[in-house]
């Protein structure tokens, strides 16, 4: 068995991966000068390619899968896999027969704890105190509405989106004792620190009852760009908003006008909707609107999962899969190509 890894993999990183696999394994990757380690491009990737018999890696050079005729897994490590559905690979995948498994749940607590973060940047008015604090500023008057802060303890969270990264923020929502209302396509399974579980049809109602609002869903043709303003409408005046999974589950503009008109406490995002050449014009990948920049909007970049250990429970999860595979046994984090997750 050929295994290909998609980055420029160190010696460590190489010997890791051949240790989990059967004896004979062949593990390769690219080789040469990279500007991102992370990357492999066409040229560097297409010798091996062409034979392997399983893909590890972060990125996906278009034209290696074509070439790729032996490809019998590819083990994606990332949790979501809408890159690969927008570019045909999955497509290709059911066409071909190849398997395809992600590291679904290897940065759950870390999205998790980043969300969290978010309720509370926004509830505590992280930013306003700081800079007002450094310049050792006082707030007057004493209790007054535009600097007082939020609470969590005894709100309700609206959890959209209860899998993984979902259940994770959950439980932390319930050590600051809030209640947690779940949505999510299927209500009928269990979920542990969620107080009551719906399905999408009854979205509105959460909406209605949250102080606090968190998008986990995965990206699909039916959650892109779902979130818009007969949602934000639904939902409190003085309710947060917080975008952990995706930028295009929600529709940009009603957001930044829920934002600007008060009609939308704030808002906390480490994603932000990705505009495509041939789907909108012109690209872009950043909020046209700047949304970013708004007072009441606290965001990271992509940034959730950047986390002491991450990494290597990244290669450790997307070799888990490999070395199911190669064991034929069922495959954990198989991804349902119909439904793109």
């Amino acid at each position: 068995m050929k295994v290909l890894c998609l980055w420029h993999a160190t010696s460590g990183e190489i010997k890791y991966i051949e240790d989990a696999m059967p004896r004979g394994t062949e593990v390769v990757a690219p080789e040469g000068e990279y500007f991102s380690r992370f990357e492999g491009t066409y040229q560097q990737l297409k010798d091996h390619a062409v034979n392997a018999d399983a893909f590890i890696g972060w990125t996906l050079p278009q034209g290696i899968p074509e070439i790729a005729t032996k490809l019998k897994i590819l083990s994606w490590l990332h949790s979501g896999v809408d890159d690969l559905g927008q570019n045909g690979v999955l497509s290709l995948a059911k066409q071909r027969g190849f398997k395809v498994t992600n590291i679904r749940g290897a940065n759950a607590i870390a999205v998790a704890e980043q969300a969290m973060m978010f309720m509370l940047a926004l509830a505590k008015k992280t930013l306003l105190k700081h800079e007002v604090g450094r310049e050792m500023g006082a707030f007057f008057p004493l209790f007054g509405e535009e600097h007082r802060s939020a609470m969590l303890d005894g709100r309700t969270l609206g959890l959209i989106g209860v899998g993984s990264i979902g259940s994770q923020i959950a439980k932390r929502a319930k050590g600051f004792g809030m209640r947690v209302l779940g949505v999510r396509r299927n209500k009928e399974r269990p979920a542990e620190f969620v107080d009551s579980v719906h399905g999408m049809d009854e979205l509105h109602a959460v909406l209605g009852q949250s102080d606090y609002v968190v998008l986990a869903a995965p990206i699909t043709g039916e959650t892109n760009n779902f979130f818009g303003e007969a949602e934000l409408k639904a939902m409190k005046p003085t309710a947060f908003l917080v975008n952990i999974a995706r930028g295009n589950l929600i529709q940009e503009k009603p957001v930044y006008d829920a934002l600007k008109s008060g009609s939308l406490r704030g808002y906390g995002a480490d994603v932000w909707p990705v505009y495509e050449y041939g789907k909108t014009f012109p690209a872009n990948f950043t909020p046209r609107l700047n949304i970013q920049k708004l007072p009441n909007v606290v965001c990271s970049n992509d940034q959730s999962h950047d986390a002491d250990g991450q990494l290597e429970r990244y290669i450790e999860w997307g070799t888990e899969n490999l070395a199911e595979f190669a064991a034929g046994k069922p495959l954990t984090r198989q991804v349902n190509l119909d439904l793109g997750y």
